[in-house]
């Protein structure tokens, strides 16, 4: 499987920002799709995971409320709505995806200005 990010970038504390991750595969059984983050000097955070049905959605408390998880199965793509955006959450996300084993994207940038 490669994961392929998009999105991200700079926005201004409040704003917007969505990032997407599509999955190209073999035709293997994607599982849990999701997103971690990493700050620097701080280590790698679940941020939200979404399961293979959609049905099961776990968030990051601190982000409960702001972020948003959707899934496409027919495109294996899973996005991340990020509004209400804090300088706290300036990171870089790593999409991940499980099929036998657990891939991860290349990273992408998102940087909250105050």
């Amino acid at each position: 499987v490669q994961l392929v990010e998009s999105g991200g970038g700079l926005v201004q504390a409040g704003g917007s920002l969505n990032v997407s991750c599509v999955a190209f595969d073999d035709g293997s059984m994607v599982y849990d799709m999701g997103w971690y983050r990493q700050s620097p000097g701080k280590g790698r955070e679940a941020v939200a995971i979404i399961g293979w049905d959609g049905e099961r959605i776990i968030y990051l408390d601190s982000v409960k409320g702001r972020f948003t998880i959707s899934r496409d199965f027919t495109k294996k793509t899973v996005h991340l709505q990020m509004n209400s955006l804090k300088t706290e959450d300036t990171a870089t996300y790593y999409c991940y995806a499980d099929t036998s084993q657990r891939t991860w994207g290349q990273g992408i940038g998102v940087t909250v200005s105050s």
